[in-house]
């Protein structure tokens, strides 16, 4: 969904988390495994999207080193959000990774109901952040690399957008599987 970068960016980050998983168990606590993947991908992934995913997981860890509930896991992608958001510049709207999260984050509040279906809500997530990203299609770029470059040039959805929807997918899949 563009020059490449971002998937390439992507794919190392793959290959480097199945190579730590391969080495050793992950962390079994949530707050530490996200913490431990902020490192991994702040190290191996490198550009901006390893920044960002970095500080997404950092910040995302830090509600679940107390708890682990599904209320938790809402706050925890509220707080990367807004990490991300904080520190890298970017909003919604601005045709961005954050799209897709945003969406995600805004359907996965519903963790905070008694009785949510853990599935049921990410699969919610995970169709509201490929339609966010689908959308970045036709945004004016605000932030980050697209923003340097003609919008008529932009024919494709944002990559990290894209991205995104991506790694949300394969962790509903996960779930699933």
């Amino acid at each position: 969904a563009g020059d490449g970068d971002c998937g390439h960016t992507h794919a190392r980050a793959a290959r480097a988390i199945q190579e730590w998983v391969r080495a050793r168990p992950p962390p079994s606590s949530p707050a530490h495994l996200l913490s431990a993947l902020a490192d991994l991908l702040l190290d191996k992934m490198g550009g901006s999207s390893g920044v960002l995913y970095g500080l997404f997981l950092t910040a995302a860890a830090r509600p679940l080193h107390n708890r682990s509930d599904l209320p938790a896991w809402a706050d925890a992608v509220d707080a990367g959000v807004e990490a991300m958001q904080r520190y890298g510049g970017a909003a919604p709207g601005d045709r961005t990774m954050l799209d897709a999260l945003c969406a995600a984050a805004k359907e996965l509040s519903a963790l905070r109901s008694p009785g949510a279906n853990v599935v049921a809500v990410l699969t919610s997530a995970v169709e509201s952040a490929e339609a966010a990203a689908e959308a970045t299609r036709h945004m004016e770029a605000g932030a980050g690399r697209a923003s340097y470059i003609s919008s008529a040039q932009l024919l494709q959805p944002d990559p990290g957008a894209v991205a995104a929807a991506a790694v949300l997918r394969a962790v509903l899949e996960g779930l699933r599987g």
